[in-house]
């Protein structure tokens, strides 16, 4: 058997962490759209039929990232769409702050944070934490690495 290092241990962690906070932001915006979408107006840099789409699709989209996170599945991917998302909400929330826009991110629909410079270097922190979930992908505890291991000891039974 072999010995689990710091580095597995850490990454997942904090695959782990980014889940949750993904999972945890998509539940109050699945749960209410329309808000979502008055949030992501407030911005105002997108079309309204835009800020429609988006309230729609982005809260399933951190929904599966977070899942995905969690069980470890196709954490190269997973971690680089999550990345992706993390940078743009961070953008999007420099850019208001820029503006002087004194609005609610709409980060987690569940409580009210307001764009400054606060959550941009709480973004930032996520994104460190994403950096490294990317770099160093570990498969260690994770859904894929079970099924693969369940098809080596399978094939191996198999040839004996």
């Amino acid at each position: 058997m072999r010995r689990t290092s710091l580095v597995e241990i850490i990454t997942v962690i904090f695959r782990l962490l980014l889940g949750l906070v993904f999972i945890y932001a998509s539940i109050g915006k699945i749960a209410d759209p329309t808000s979502f979408f008055k949030e992501i107006s407030n911005y105002r840099l997108f079309p309204d039929f835009l800020s429609q789409i988006f309230a729609i699709f982005i809260p399933w989209l951190e929904l599966i990232v977070g899942i995905f996170l969690i069980f470890g599945l196709r954490l190269r991917t997973t971690s680089f769409v999550s990345l992706v998302l993390l940078v743009s909400f961070t953008l999007l929330v420099l850019s208001a702050w820029a503006r002087g826009l004194n609005i609610n991110c709409g980060c987690f629909s569940h409580h009210i944070e307001y764009v400054g410079l606060r959550k941009i270097l709480e973004n930032l922190g996520l994104i460190i934490i994403n950096l490294l979930t990317f770099l160093f992908p570990k498969n260690f505890y994770s859904i894929e690495t079970l099924s693969i291991k369940d098809q080596i000891i399978k094939v191996g039974n198999e040839s004996n």
